[in-house]
């Protein structure tokens, strides 16, 4: 039997097997699909099923669905061997490059720079020079309407290998949007917050021009923040202008020498990069895994901090609530249980999690039906289910006391835009049923129900995604090179806006495409990209699953039926 952490005391008695040769993955679990039950329900399933049914001892009250198929070996010494062909042919162009035989000579420096110190180092920027700059035209592309469920984007072209993009003056009107994290589809130009920020403009402005402690300081920022702190069932809360400033500007207040930092190997940049600026010492746990979380916290308590042995002043918890490249959902139970044994602090991310989980839509906590005090720091932003901008943090009165005073975005930023401000109070009332409706509430279902039906559909097509059942961010893998630039340009010729994603922002043989599923996709939307994605899948040769989900319109959901691929 495979030895996982919910094999802990703390989170009760486990029943699981792996099935068909499918072996545990980076996270600790069979790679494939598991459940997290009630205590009362114990079982194992039978041969012909790939499960993994853990019985956590009544710390989740609902189930727990996350897949993470292993990658075909055949596909992976494939990607590897892409990579390696790519690495080959770019050292010939460099080769070409310096004796001025490559055409394109935008990636040499230029004559009158020779005496200045290089721009292109030899290996530092290898990577942009020959990969990276072959697939350029499939990101920063420019859209000239409201990021909604569909998207008009200005056409353009490149004459030199993508280093520079001409624009023809043509618009490709309504493309599908499939990458943006418009999650309840409040990013509309039209509308109840639409009209309330228009209001709100015309009364405020659109800037401050001051701090929050100085003359930026207006009423709306006040009844923003009661808001927030309401919403959240929180004793206060706080706002910030950046969502990813909300994080690195934050943590360094929260956190220095002598205190202890335990981050999830995925973490977010703003994450990764808050807790550098904190002097802190950091040590990373593997993704989810609550054996390698709880390893770091003992030995932390064992052994102190290095060298004297003494006691670290603070050991803080560092998690997302869904992690936006993996489309994982924190497994919040079990890391409170072990915030609480060790007495460490919880620093809960909750950008992509807030307004999309939960029956309320008030994030992973409301998600796993917790108590939003067991979460010491709770940090999110409005950027996405909002569709507003800036971020904010919730948590006890004396510790939003204390941010005000020694947070370098509380006491350095200018204060919120008016019109944003606007639009995230109209929004999270909508969210909370404070403006009369039930919009809000009907949005939040939709959501999930869009969510279950897309990953559903693309299982049981063949392809390989990750993540949670109920995350409506959906990693698909393409993983090798070729194959990223080539998704993102057929969806696009077939007017479907799709992210791909590649090293080094994912694995080097993980590349992936993201999609973002919104409440404001219909069916009908969902149906179009999806009989395209399966029209590129076919011919990209894509559909690498081994273990195909039968189509079935009656299927509970822990009887999902597996069949194996022989191909």
């Amino acid at each position: 039997m495979t030895e996982s952490s919910a094999n802990k005391p703390a989170n009760g008695d486990v029943c699981h097997r792996a099935i068909n040769g499918v072996k545990p993955g980076r996270n600790g679990f069979v790679k494939n699909h598991y459940l997290y039950q009630q205590q009362q329900q114990k079982y194992c399933y039978p041969e012909e099923k790939v499960h993994h049914v853990a019985c956590n001892g009544g710390l989740y009250s609902r189930p727990f669905n996350e897949s993470f198929e292993e990658t075909p070996m055949l596909v992976a010494v494939l990607t590897y061997m892409g990579y390696g062909i790519l690495t080959i042919f770019g050292y010939l162009r460099d080769f070409l490059r310096e004796w001025k035989i490559e055409k394109c000579h935008i990636a040499r420096e230029r004559e009158e720079q020779k005496d200045f110190v290089p721009l292109y180092q030899d290996f530092e920027n290898f990577y942009t020079r020959n990969l990276y700059m072959r697939i350029r035209d499939s990101w920063n592309r420019p859209i000239c309407s409201v990021p909604g469920a569909k998207v008009d984007l200005v056409e353009r072209v490149s004459h030199d290998y993508n280093w520079t993009f001409d624009y023809t003056g043509r618009v490709v009107k309504d493309v599908i949007n499939m990458g943006s994290y418009n999650y309840l589809g409040f990013a509309e130009n039209t509308g109840l917050c639409a009209e309330a920020a228009a209001a709100v403009t015309t009364k405020y402005g659109v800037g401050v021009s001051s701090t929050r402690q100085e003359m930026g300081n207006l009423d709306r920022h006040e009844e923003m923040e009661k808001l927030v702190a309401k919403f959240l069932g929180v004793e206060s809360a706080m706002a910030f202008g950046m969502g990813f400033a909300t994080n690195s500007m934050n943590i360094p207040a929260l956190t220095g020498k002598g205190c202890l930092i335990l981050s999830d190997e995925l973490n977010h940049a703003s994450l990764v990069l808050g807790a550098r600026l904190s002097g802190s010492t950091i040590r990373v746990f593997k993704h989810n895994n609550m054996q390698s979380l709880e390893k770091l916290l003992r030995d932390a308590i064992v052994h102190g901090q290095p060298r004297t042995h003494r006691p670290w002043k603070k050991i803080l918890i560092l998690v997302e609530g869904i992690y936006s490249m993996e489309g994982s959902i924190v497994r919040l139970p079990e890391v409170i249980a072990l915030k609480k044994k060790y007495k460490a602090y919880l620093y809960l991310d909750e950008a992509h999690s807030i307004g999309a989980l939960g029956p309320n839509g008030r994030g992973v906590v409301d998600y796993f039906g917790l108590d939003s005090r067991d979460v010491d720091i709770m940090m999110g932003t409005f950027t996405k289910s909002f569709g507003a901008a800036g971020g904010y943090i919730g948590g006890r009165k004396e510790l939003i006391d204390y941010l005000r005073t020694h947070s370098h975005s509380a006491v350095y930023a200018t204060s919120m835009s008016p019109p944003v401000v606007e639009q995230i109070i109209t929004s999270m009332k909508c969210i909370m049923g404070e403006d009369g409706t039930s919009v809000g509430r009907e949005r939040i279902q939709q959501l999930g129900e869009n969510t279950t039906y897309f990953r559903r559909k693309l299982q049981e097509m063949g392809f390989i995604i990750y993540g949670n059942d109920d995350s409506p961010v959906v990693p698909m893998m393409l993983y090798m090179p070729a194959k990223i630039g080539a998704f993102g340009r057929e969806m696009l010729k077939r007017n479907i806006g799709v992210v791909v994603v590649g090293f080094p922002a994912t694995p080097i043989i993980e590349s992936r495409a993201r999609f973002c599923i919104s409440a404001a996709h219909t069916k009908e939307m969902l149906d179009m990209a999806l009989s395209v994605i399966s029209e590129v899948g076919d011919l990209l040769q894509l559909k690498y699953s081994r273990h195909r989900i039968l189509p079935s319109l009656d299927r509970p959901f822990d009887e999902t039926t597996y069949e194996e691929n022989e191909d």
